[in-house]
């Protein structure tokens, strides 16, 4: 088994070596500059075994989903890419193949998404595993979409579906799904996909945004709370896969599952046209789901307009 510099060295220094300021991760911090114009913008979010992923989960998948559950963070608010920083919470006795497994993955999305490792650290520790990422990206200075946007009269929307990271959590759990639904569902909560394409394409067009990780109804709420405004969702828009309509709890996993990593986002009604165009050009479902209103809270209504009472709002740690 590697000694952690061993570690450091052999896995982790070859996925610094395309950007010049993580000085090969040989000093104590990188050196990062930003260009004219441009503000960073940071983000982090931790995963923790036996929380947020199974013990017997693919390293390779693991690793994907820390680094896209943070450059959703970016995608959220219009940013590219940067860089990224990791700190791993190693369990004495967790063997070097999970590790080089994991490293791979890493490999995989940073070439994908181009973004560096540029630093963190590695520690030993008697409870389970966690991992954690720093992610820095890159928005134009005073463009960024925030959560305090949203204004009366804003429609609604949200990218690709909803609920079907949630029912693959119930699937790994023990509910019943063919082998082909089975895999997309595990898939879409083990690989989510950073809508980072779209956010950045959201500059100028959307008025405010945030990334659905903790379920629909808590994350749209965020919007609603910030923005001082309320909400009114039309339950039978929401876009969901044919996989997850043929399962029980797909509305519940809609609108409060969470784990999905779409963005939802409020814009002008006079910029319908557009943001259907950029849809069809990313090839990305983009739906209108409901209306910003006066007021506060959110209401969730059904197809004849009658308020619907949904149990549980999405997910808390504590």
């Amino acid at each position: 088994m590697r000694g952690e510099f061993a570690l450091i060295d052999e896995l982790l220094k070859p996925l610094a070596r395309g950007f010049p300021g993580a000085l090969g991760l040989t000093d104590d911090a990188a050196l990062v500059d930003v260009p004219e114009g441009q503000s960073l913008v940071i983000a982090k979010d931790a995963l923790v075994a036996g929380v947020h992923f199974f013990a017997d989960d693919p390293a390779d998948a693991v690793a994907q989903k820390l680094l896209r559950v943070n450059l959703s963070d970016l995608a959220a608010m219009g940013a590219a890419p940067l860089a990224y920083l990791t700190v791993i919470a190693k369990p004495r006795g967790q063997e070097d193949a999970w590790l080089e497994g994991f490293v791979r993955g890493l490999a995989r999305d940073q070439e994908r998404f181009g973004l560096w490792l540029i630093g963190g650290d590695i520690v030993s520790t008697p409870g389970p595993l966690v991992l954690s990422c720093t992610i820095l990206g890159l928005v134009e200075r005073n463009r960024a979409l925030r959560r305090s946007g949203a204004r009366i009269g804003d429609l609604i929307w949200v990218s690709g579906t909803l609920g079907d990271a949630a029912l693959g959590l119930r699937v790994i759990k023990g509910l019943a799904a063919t082998e082909d639904e089975a895999f997309y569902l595990v898939e879409r909560y083990r690989r989510p996909e950073p809508r980072l394409a779209l956010g950045q394409r959201l500059l100028g067009l959307a008025r405010a945004a945030i990334d659905v990780s903790d379920g629909l109804l808590a994350d749209l709420g965020h919007i609603l709370e910030e923005s001082k405004v309320g909400g009114r969702l039309e339950a039978e828009l929401l876009p969901i896969s044919t996989v997850a309509h043929g399962l029980p709890g797909w509305q519940e996993a809609a609108l409060g599952g969470g784990d999905d990593y779409e963005l939802v986002f409020t814009a002008a009604e006079e910029a319908t046209a557009s943001i259907e165009a950029l849809g069809s050009e990313l090839g990305l479902r983009l739906t209108t789901i409901g209306r910003i209103v006066a007021g506060g809270g959110l209401e969730v209504v059904d197809a004849a307009g009658a308020p619907l009472v949904v149990e549980g709002h999405g997910w808390r740690h504590f």
